[in-house]
């Protein structure tokens, strides 16, 4: 690293001086109210949110993940399979389980790390309710629509992990729109955050009228009355609304610099200059908030050693992986795994992300481009021809 290079992380958070004033004035004015949960602000980020995924309805609650699980218990999902792809963060099986069902993995395309038409009919079976598309990195492919169709076909449900793509779109189509409803995640490494915190967006007035219940214990009202579902502590408090409300309002401009970062990206990884790394192609018809800049490492290639050597000797550190391994992987659900699963091995196997920062410069994204160069050409694996 030269002098005048600063360190890159692997993500960084954005809140400028006007926007932490925001906040805190909204903090304070809870603090002086004393209404500190499910309170004006929450409202006004539910209402803010849905607006900007043109749809009716949001439900802010804890977490991405109790909101994919408080999707599945308005579906009753009993202990019948829900798909879900193999490459996927913990939480999506998670909810499935801890909603009742039981999780059935599926294979995914390598071209845009999600589920296919494909390999959800290989998943299928006679216990099959219903499928969980997640949304990797942002991006949502292409044959979203031609699986919501199937799952129309077959009396499915079809729901979406949008945990990555908080603006993001398809054919026009927002993010969460798809299916019978979007789970979102505000965690901060999110394209933006609430700091904890998740929201549900539908247009189904009885799923949004349960997940009002099951957001505070599963309670008929918020000041009391009987509890009628099975609900849990799920509630976003108004101060972590009041950060939400505040970040939704630099959604487009994070996006945009975001993209920007990608754009000088996808020109270097694109060259000839840049052997032995290929960017996950983005198609013409997805607008993506580049949560992550998937990229595919040429096999053989020490990923290890890689994202090291860029760290200590070029200050660079890469974000984390959508996924580094795939579920069945993982202790927790080794007995998910099954035949069938290989693509979504060797894309968790071969892939990096490359940091993608909402305040990125142009100068940060070429010493990226400059470091990674200089580090594949000692990295990539010795051909025949160079032994």
């Amino acid at each position: 690293m030269t002098e005048h290079q600063r360190p890159v992380p692997a993500a960084r958070l954005v809140f400028p001086a006007e926007d932490r004033a925001e906040i805190h004035a909204l903090i304070d004015e809870s603090l002086t109210s004393g209404s500190l949960t499910l309170g004006p602000t929450t409202q006004r980020f539910e209402a803010a949110f849905a607006k900007r995924h043109a749809l009716p309805y949001a439900v802010a609650v804890s977490s991405g993940t109790s909101a994919i699980e408080i999707i599945l218990r308005h579906l009753d999902i009993g202990d019948s399979e829900v798909i879900v792809p193999a490459n996927t963060f913990f939480a999506t099986a998670a909810a499935v389980m801890h909603a009742g069902g039981r999780v059935r993995l599926a294979d995914v395309d390598a071209g845009t790390l999600a589920l296919s038409l494909a390999t959800v009919e290989a998943a299928l079976t006679e216990h099959t309710a219903g499928v969980v598309m997640v949304h990797i990195g942002g991006l949502i492919s292409p044959e979203t629509i031609a699986i919501r169709d199937l799952c129309a076909r077959r009396g499915l449900f079809f729901v979406e992990d949008a945990a990555h793509a908080h603006g993001s779109s398809l054919n026009g189509e927002a993010a969460g729109s798809f299916g019978i409803a979007g789970a979102f995640s505000f965690y901060p490494t999110k394209v933006m955050t609430s700091g904890e915190g998740g929201m549900i967006v539908t247009a189904n007035e009885q799923l949004r009228d349960d997940a009002l219940i099951y957001r505070d214990q599963g309670k008929a009202g918020f000041l009391g009355g009987e509890h009628v579902r099975l609900g849990a502590a799920w509630r976003m408090s108004e101060l972590h609304a009041a950060i939400g409300l505040v970040q939704l309002r630099r959604l487009d401009e994070f996006i945009a610099t975001r993209t920007a970062a990608a754009m000088a990206y996808d020109a270097a990884l694109n060259s000839s200059e840049m052997p032995g790394i290929a960017p996950l192609p983005i198609p013409v018809e997805c607008v993506t908030n580049y949560y992550k800049y998937v990229a595919m490492l040429e096999p053989g290639t020490d990923r290890d050693e890689l994202k090291r050597r860029l760290r200590e000797e070029h200050a660079v550190s890469m974000s984390g992986e959508v996924y580094a391994a795939p579920l069945h992987h993982h202790p927790v659900f080794a007995d998910l795994a099954r035949d069938g699963l290989a693509v979504s091995e060797d894309i968790c196997a071969r892939q990096v992300c490359l940091p993608v920062h909402s305040d990125m410069t142009a100068d940060e994204a070429d010493q990226v481009v400059e470091a990674l160069q200089f580090v594949l050409s000692f990295s990539r694996p010795r051909s025949e021809s160079r032994r």
